[in-house]
């Protein structure tokens, strides 16, 4: 166990937002929730999925919705609390940790306001160790956990609780509601078991995504190149240099969806990058031939600075680096891939992972 003040919020969210793959959500307004409730509860206690006793009661606490409507409709953050204690009351006990259900973006940032206010600690694990578009999407599925019961609240009053019967009629039924709740809305989901979160979840990714962005932030302080870091303490494969030339997006139901057209630069001169999205970055190609593709990460930085961008906040003229970077284990088996591989997002390409595609001549 260690504790995670106000400072090493803006080192999570800046790493989560590295995990989130282009999706997730612009981590702001989570990490000024996440700020005051520490500041005002005092700092959360961070604990190792092993730390857990296997009864213990672990619920993942989310935003959920198209990430370009919280550009415009904030979160007023007491829809988050009302997700959690809806959840108490319809189990009929106490919530002894919370967990992020994605590292991306918002979501790796928001269940740290939940465990201030509770006084709980926060699990160092995830479903996913990235970002991704759908609720079943979770290596929870992959361990046969429910996503049920499923407790949904919006900045309205609005409350509702589900029990579906499955995953992905989960997704279906709760996206159909937050739609109608204007895009976005808070839930609690996939309650575990101390024993289940040491079983299917994906370890350490908070102190993952709080590396990678102490990596961003602290890098001038040590006299080294951002992105040199990034790559560095990211395993990650630079693919891409360029500008952004074009961009397109729109949201369909409750995703943001387009296309990201990079014209190269430096050692890229004369080819192009295609990168495709739904919330997250699904497939980089340079020339029309595959370089990465989900469930590996497809991440884009601003070159300038080394942050990286959300699809929601890509602009025309930017100067950008993209990079890849490996996916969990867990998603890279068969089972996984089936989940959140190329065919499920209706591409026909097989999946190969990001050091096959880039393989050195």
């Amino acid at each position: 166990m260690r504790k995670i003040n106000s400072k090493d919020i803006d080192y999570i969210a800046m790493g989560s937002t590295v995990l989130g793959t282009g999706g997730g959500g612009d981590p702001y307004i989570g990490k000024l929730l996440a700020k005051a409730a520490i500041n005002k509860y005092g700092d959360v206690s961070l604990i190792q999925a092993e730390e857990l006793k296997d009864d213990a009661l672990v619920v993942p606490i989310a935003a959920f919705g198209a990430p370009l409507i919280l550009v415009e409709k904030l979160f007023s953050g007491d829809e988050f609390i009302k997700a959690f204690e809806m959840m108490e009351s319809y189990l009929g006990r106490k919530i002894d940790a919370v967990m992020p259900a994605e590292a991306g973006g918002l979501n790796g940032v928001i269940p740290f306001s939940i465990a201030a206010q509770k006084q709980i600690p926060l699990v160092d694990a995830d479903g996913m160790g990235r970002a991704f578009p759908r609720l079943e999407m979770v290596t929870f599925t992959l361990h046969d956990i429910p996503v049920s019961p499923i407790t949904q609240a919006d900045e309205k009053g609005n409350k509702n609780v589900y029990d579906t019967i499955s995953n992905e009629w989960g997704e279906l039924l709760v996206g159909a509601t937050a739609i109608q709740m204007g895009g976005s809305c808070a839930i609690g989901c996939y309650p575990m078991s101390g024993a289940q979160v040491k079983k299917a979840a994906v370890h350490g990714i908070v102190s993952y995504a709080q590396m990678l962005g102490e990596a961003i932030l602290n890098a001038k302080a040590q006299n080294r190149n951002p992105l040199d870091a990034l790559i560095e303490n990211a395993a990650a494969i630079k693919l891409f240099t360029g500008k952004v030339s074009n961009v397109t997006i729109k949201i369909d139901g409750r995703w943001n969806k387009g296309v990201c057209e990079i014209m190269g630069l430096d050692d890229n001169q004369g080819c192009n990058m295609q990168l495709d999205f739904q919330n997250e970055f699904l497939m980089a190609k340079i020339d029309g031939k595959p370089v990465a593709m989900t469930p590996d990460l497809i991440v884009l930085i601003d070159a300038e600075n080394a942050r990286p961008i959300t699809a929601e906040t890509i602009q025309y003229g930017a100067r950008v680096v993209v990079l890849a970077m490996k996916s969990d284990d867990q998603w890279r088996t068969p089972e996984g891939i089936e989940l959140a591989g190329p065919k499920k997002f209706g591409y026909t390409e097989k999946y190969v992972p990001i050091e096959e595609l880039n393989k050195k001549e």
